[in-house]
Formats: C-alpha cells, sequence, structure tokens
C-alpha cells in the first residue's frame, strides 16, 4: 500500500478541494435565500465526496503509520473536523436566522481553512505554530 501513497493523498487532497467548494457554493445559496443549496442532489454528491475523503484519509494514517490521539496534529484534525461538521450543518440547514447561517457559514469556513494549515504544517497550532 506503501507504493500508493502518491495516489491516495492526491485523492485526499482533490476530495478536500471539492468537499470545501461544495460546502462553499451550497453555503452562497442558502445565504441567498436559494432552495437549491440543499437540493438532494448536492447533498448526496457531498456524501460522496466526503465518503471518499473519510476513505482516502483512513488508508493514509494507514500508510504512513500515525494516527489521530496518538499525533497531536491529526488529534487536532480530527478535533477540528468535528468542529467544522457542527458549524456546517448550522451554516446550511439548522440556524434558526439568516445571521446565525451566515455567521455560522464564515466560521466553518475559517475552521476549513485551519483544517488545511494544520495538514501543511503538521503541527497542531497550523500556521501559528510554524517557526
Amino acid at each position: 500500500m506503501a507504493s500508493h501513497y502518491l495516489s491516495i493523498k492526491s485523492l485526499h487532497i482533490l476530495c478536500v478541494l471539492l468537499s470545501g467548494g461544495l460546502f462553499a457554493v451550497r453555503g452562497v445559496l442558502v445565504l441567498a435565500g436559494s432552495r437549491h443549496g440543499n437540493h438532494i442532489a448536492l447533498r448526496r454528491l457531498s456524501w460522496v465526496i466526503d465518503t471518499a475523503l473519510l476513505a482516502s484519509a483512513l488508508l493514509l494514517a494507514a500508510v504512513v503509520h500515525q494516527y489521530p490521539f496518538v499525533h497531536g496534529w491529526l488529534t487536532v484534525k480530527v478535533l477540528l473536523l468535528l468542529v467544522y461538521i457542527v458549524l456546517g450543518v448550522f451554516a446550511l440547514r439548522r440556524a434558526p436566522t439568516r445571521a446565525t447561517k451566515a455567521l455560522s457559514y464564515f466560521a466553518a469556513l475559517a475552521v476549513y481553512a485551519f483544517i488545511i494549515s494544520v495538514a501543511r504544517t503538521h503541527q497542531p497550532l497550523g500556521i501559528f505554530g510554524a517557526s
């Protein structure tokens, strides 16, 4: 499986970009008051992308022998992912007001960016911990 590391990593990065991009588009649609932001086709596409993202993440962890709750930066990524998911649910569906949806949306995007910085630096503080 180690020989497939670059392919798995490329798939993971592609899924990160697709997942974040789709969330960004859906959020803009929801904030604009469009029903299309939560259209079943977009939700299902999101599930497919996120499933591939999770599968590639698990494969990468197995290949490089680095695991959440063992390695700090991966632990932070997993915890931030949970925060991102909760914020995303509020931004796209659960927030009672447009202002709360907008706040949740922008907070989710900020968390998404921070997750990427943690992944790029392999540091729990991401760009804030780089020397």
